[in-house]
């Protein structure tokens, strides 16, 4: 079944409201090496990016 007009609409809005972008400029051939060892690791490059952003950031507090 095709994905349809109205599913990309969706998927659009969804994710305009429950993500928030960023774009990475990494060298020329890094994208490539990062992807692929991404690849090796069982995890997409949005994973593998964000676990290594997740490992330097201080936990989260709750909050009160």
């Amino acid at each position: 079944m095709a994905y349809s007009d109205a599913q990309k609409e969706a998927t659009a809005r969804y994710n305009k409201k429950a993500y928030d972008f960023i774009s990475v400029v990494v060298p020329k051939g890094k994208r490539k090496r990062i992807a692929e060892y991404a690849a090796s690791q069982g995890k997409s490059m949005n994973r593998f990016i964000n676990d290594a952003i997740d490992a330097q950031l201080p936990p989260e507090k709750p909050e009160e």
